[in-house]
């Protein structure tokens, strides 16, 4: 017989990119939230601690999902080539923090705190799955309007939008010429 943290390994990669609700997996596999979360952090350390093992547990917006652990990133970028660059341009980056910071947000709101039109980045960051038409404005026209994905929090390591830097925190840091802001701390990042 399977034991819940196998069905739980199961449920998450059957579940794939999209993941599943900590609430679905407490009811398919009739556990409290308590013994979910002791089965979720034992199937952590599991993965986190085996070095033949390619995975990891991912919990973002209080869903689960399996994801291939960074160490395995270069095979797996080369079996996922795509010919885009690797990096997003400054305006694709300026747009996505504009809708990380206000969304729900159009795009003719995000054209007017740029000053200029933002169609086809925002056509990119939707490609790479960074942001998502979710649902139309009540306005004239009905335009969508634009939130991050999952993947934007995965692809920034944060957890949930609480987890992004507050802007009026960075304010005093702007006060001198010379000061440049990293929303995503980028630098961390590479050097974890």
């Amino acid at each position: 017989m399977m034991t819940k943290l196998a069905e739980l390994e199961a449920l998450l990669y059957i579940a794939g990119d999209d993941g599943i609700s900590k609430e679905s997996l407490e009811n398919l596999l009739k556990l409290t939230e308590d013994e979910l979360l002791i089965l979720l952090k034992e199937l952590t350390e599991k993965l986190v601690t085996d070095s033949s093992c390619g995975l990891t547990l991912l919990q973002i917006n209080n869903n689960c999902k399996l994801a291939t652990k960074p160490e395995v990133g270069s095979i797996v970028e080369k079996y996922f080539q795509k010919d885009i660059s690797k990096t997003i341009s400054q305006s694709a980056l300026e747009i996505l923090s504009i809708i990380a910071y206000r969304q729900p947000i159009t795009r003719v709101e995000i054209d007017d705190i740029r000053g200029v039109n933002s169609s086809g980045a925002i056509q990119t960051l939707i490609w790479r799955g960074l942001i998502k038409a979710n649902g139309k404005k009540d306005a004239p026209g009905h335009p969508n309007l634009y939130v991050t994905t999952d993947y934007f929090l995965q692809y920034f390591g944060y957890q949930s939008l609480a987890d992004l830097p507050v802007i009026e925190d960075f304010e005093d840091e702007l006060t001198s010429e010379d000061n440049e802001v990293d929303l995503f701390d980028r630098k961390q990042k590479e050097e974890n």
